[in-house]
């Protein structure tokens, strides 16, 4: 071989080599754009989309009032659903009912501002921000109390949105692993881990919910059971998609749990402070399910908790169909090629799992992939 030609393979290498981390780099690229469109789409500029208002009192001067603070907020660009509600009994009702954000109670003396923060310090500020000025027209200042307010170890009220972070996270990235090391085991066998990696992982948060951080302040054994559901929907969701997504589970395991979860969530601003888009995916997505599930169960009486719990479940439902199908379908492949009638006098024994070589090459990426929010 003359000395012009001996560079050739190695440039050919290097091209191969090349393109192979162009092809993995698109994956942190679709991270990064999606991570963009959902906190920014849904985060950066947040306003009232038909938010729950009262004014509390009766005739025509409170029905005047509420038409006052519906046509400035519409005036502001902002939608108000502003009711008037007979009396602060009433108010406070709806209030632990979770159906208002606020409630004002006037007063020629001490104007009165009704709110319950741990249903969402995001739309208990709003709703500050909205009967103000009735108070400071008056030359009085507002009286804001909290019906709800949060645990002494959380006083922002946010901690149950972090709690569900951090489940999240610990579930997700498990599927990688699961997916990843565990493709050598049958499905069995991996749902098997899924349980028990559901069971840890939701130990976890239950633990520093409770007595490491104080976030929640009773009800722990309802926190730790509604985190099990939450993180066995997902791992087993999960394990199901790996089957036929591969390298793609991680990237579409991002988008479902973090990109639209946390964005939808309840956690850092409830529907009414979101867009029609993220507003309705609270709805039905099971971040949602999870906060204003441990946000009932927590400090509003189990009020709706059954409707959360459903969501979480259903998720679950859906995990387990899905690594059912996918069960299903591994086992057919495995058993294509033992139907294949083989030489006499070969004598190798059967692999543990039909995994190609391109797929042990996914599978060993994988479990080097670094997962984050």
């Amino acid at each position: 071989m003359s000395s012009a030609e001996a560079p050739a393979p190695s440039r050919a290498r290097d091209l191969a080599a090349a393109r192979h981390v162009l092809v993995h780099l698109l994956t942190p690229m679709l991270m990064c754009v999606g991570m963009g469109l959902a906190y920014l789409g849904a985060f950066v500029n947040p306003s009232p989309h038909h938010m729950p208002v009262a004014v509390v009192g009766a005739g025509p001067s409170t029905a005047a009032l509420a038409q006052t603070v519906h046509d400035k907020a519409a005036a502001a660009g902002e939608s108000l659903d502003v009711r008037t509600v007979p009396d602060r009994d009433a108010a406070r009702h709806l209030l632990m009912e979770r159906q208002l954000s606020g409630a004002f109670v006037p007063s020629d003396t001490a104007p009165e501002l009704l709110v319950a923060s741990t249903n969402a310090d995001t739309s208990a500020t709003v709703a500050g921000k909205v009967f103000t000025p009735l108070a400071t027209a008056q030359g009085k200042p507002l009286k804001v109390t909290d019906l709800a307010p949060p645990a002494h170890g959380d006083p922002t009220g946010q901690g149950i949105f972090f709690f569900l972070v951090a489940v999240s996270i610990g579930s997700y990235a498990s599927v990688a692993v699961l997916g990843g090391a565990g493709a050598v085991l049958r499905m069995r066998a991996r749902a098997a881990f899924v349980v028990a990696t559901s069971f840890a992982v939701s130990l976890i948060g239950a633990a520093l919910a409770g007595p490491v951080f104080h976030v929640v302040s009773h009800g722990l054994w309802g926190v730790w059971a509604m985190a099990w559901l939450y993180s066995a929907g997902i791992l087993f969701l999960g394990v199901g998609l790996h089957t036929f997504l591969k390298r793609w589970t991680t990237l579409t395991m991002m988008v479902l749990f973090v990109m639209l979860n946390f964005t939808t969530s309840g956690g850092l601003y409830r529907p009414e402070l979101l867009n029609g888009f993220f507003g309705a995916l609270h709805s039905f997505w099971n971040g949602a399910g999870l906060v204003e599930g441990l946000r009932s169960l927590v400090y509003f009486d189990h009020v709706g908790l059954g409707r959360h719990v459903l969501t979480l479940a259903v998720w679950l439902v859906v995990g387990l169909l899905a690594t059912t199908v996918a069960g299903l379908y591994e086992r057919r492949r495995r058993a294509a090629p033992a139907a294949a009638p083989e030489p006499a006098h070969h004598h190798a024994a059967p692999a543990v799992q039909d995994e190609s070589p391109e797929e042990h090459e996914e599978r060993e990426e994988e479990m080097d992939e670094s997962v984050g929010v």
